[in-house]
């Protein structure tokens, strides 16, 4: 078993024996750090110039600009920064970047000779894991509690988007795997690599920023973060972005102003497309109607799932009937462009080759939706769908005031890129089988759950 050893210096550097444990109070906090990267005195020729040449605000003056990240000495004190391999530190939770099969090979250098053998036998019993999710093992031989293994991207400069949100997913999914399993404190490597073509500085952005907005919102059950880095190129990168996310003091803010890129996420650090949004239009001729009086309703937490009904009157006081009418988005112009072209080619027919009939034509009989069903019913029951249920977008959640089954939808975890779409189909049509035959209801969050469990929201009740 490690211990820490006495020769260790203190700022978390190991000594040369390879068995050498750094505990967290070898390490400098963030908050204590004596780096102080000052954008105003980087010498231009320097080989780490200011790679934020599209800064978000003017140079002059960050006067009127809005802090996105505000000084908060509560947060910093939970980061630290280290160089060095995350399998010495000792602490509840370390990361490992790997493949989808969880190999040896593609894992993180260096960590299952540190763990031992056991570490590969229990993940060959995993099953996999998906891009953008997290699963954790025992730490075996580390001087960590856990391991967490998580799945980075593959990058194209096409597809930038999708794999920088992939990415933060894997940060976020670690975070949240560390509180569900009661862990205070996590050690994490660069997650991207470069055998998937991540670029470092673009990749240590969403890292950091996707810390910061999970210590937002999480921060009385995360102790310690422990960004390490293993070369003196990453290092530097973290060093100078990390005042831009982690701001130590209100100079460090006001730079922060002027240097942040331009689109720094969401709520969740992730990019958002502005295609993507809904768009919403007043209902033309639209009745204002008076805000009715809510009824009384009990508030219960999501763990539970005991939801509360409420009443259509209810939603009407709070729900404009404008909501229902949405400007056509991108994704529906195609879908017209797709249905023309689709009528012009007679010979052939999508949508009758999937067995839903002719496109435009008439609606399935009651036997042919019941013949489709058992055939999409017959072929979910002959399969493992695990990775799907693993996820977490669609799931029984108990029952409802009325006792009636609920299910819920968690509109954040349809990671397209991450999903095989027909397999999660086969998932749905599966989960929903036990509970169809009588009425039921559907909870839907189109944000990520809060692991804090508390929401305000309504029920679906389906006959």
């Amino acid at each position: 078993m490690y211990r820490p050893v006495a020769t260790t210096t203190r700022g978390g550097v190991p000594t040369d024996s390879g068995d050498s444990v750094v505990t967290l109070d070898q390490v400098p906090r963030w908050i204590d750090s004596d780096v102080r990267y000052l954008y105003e005195n980087e010498d231009p020729n320097s080989d780490y110039a200011d790679p934020l040449s599209t800064a978000s605000g003017s140079e002059g003056n960050a006067n009127g600009i809005v802090s996105k990240f505000p000084v908060d000495h509560e947060i910093n004190s939970k980061i630290y920064l280290w160089r060095g391999d995350p399998w010495n530190l000792e602490v509840d939770a370390v990361v490992n970047s790997t493949n989808e099969n969880l190999d040896e090979a593609h894992s993180s250098p260096g960590l299952h000779a540190a763990a031992g053998p056991g570490l590969a036998e229990e993940c060959a019993t995993l099953g996999g894991c998906r891009t953008g999710m997290a699963k954790v093992t025992n730490a075996y031989d580390l001087p960590a509690r856990r391991v967490i293994h998580t799945v980075g991207p593959k990058y194209a400069v096409k597809y930038h988007t999708a794999a920088e949100n992939a990415l933060s997913h894997c940060y976020r999914s670690c975070l949240e795997l560390l509180i569900e399993n009661g862990l205070q404190s996590i050690a994490m490597g660069c997650i991207y690599t470069e055998a998937k073509n991540y670029p470092r500085e673009p990749a240590a952005h969403v890292a950091i920023r996707t810390v910061r907005r999970f210590l937002e919102k999480q921060r009385d059950k995360i102790e310690a973060v422990v960004f390490c880095t293993t070369t003196s190129s990453d290092t530097e990168i973290y060093k100078r972005l990390l005042p831009l996310y982690f701001p130590r003091d209100n100079h460090e803010e006001e730079i922060a102003r002027l240097k942040l890129p331009a689109d720094v996420g969401d709520e969740n650090g992730e990019t958002t497309t502005a295609e993507r949004k809904i768009r919403i239009k007043p209902l033309p001729n639209a009745k204002v109607s008076s805000p009715r009086t809510p009824q009384a309703s009990v508030d219960l937490s999501v763990s539970n799932l005991g939801l509360s009904r409420r009443s259509s009157s209810y939603l009407g006081a709070f729900l404009d009937p404008a909501f229902m009418s949405l400007i056509k988005d991108p994704d529906q112009r195609r879908r017209e462009q797709w249905e023309k072209t689709a009528q012009a080619q007679n010979s052939w027919n999508c949508f009758k080759m999937l067995g839903y009939g002719e496109l435009g034509g008439p609606a399935l009989s009651a036997a042919e939706e019941y013949t489709l069903h058992s055939r999409y019913l017959a072929k979910a029951n002959s399969m493992n769908l695990s990775e799907i249920a693993e996820m977490k977008i669609v799931y029984r959640g108990g029952v409802d005031s009325e006792g009636r089954p609920v299910m819920v939808v968690v509109g954040a975890h349809f990671l397209l890129r991450c999903l095989d779409l027909e397999r999660f189909i086969l998932y749905v049509v599966k989960e929903f089988e036990p509970v169809i035959q009588k009425p039921y209801s559907i909870v839907y969050f189109h944000s990520a759950a809060s692991l804090q469990m508390q929401y305000t929201c309504f029920t679906l009740p389906l006959d």
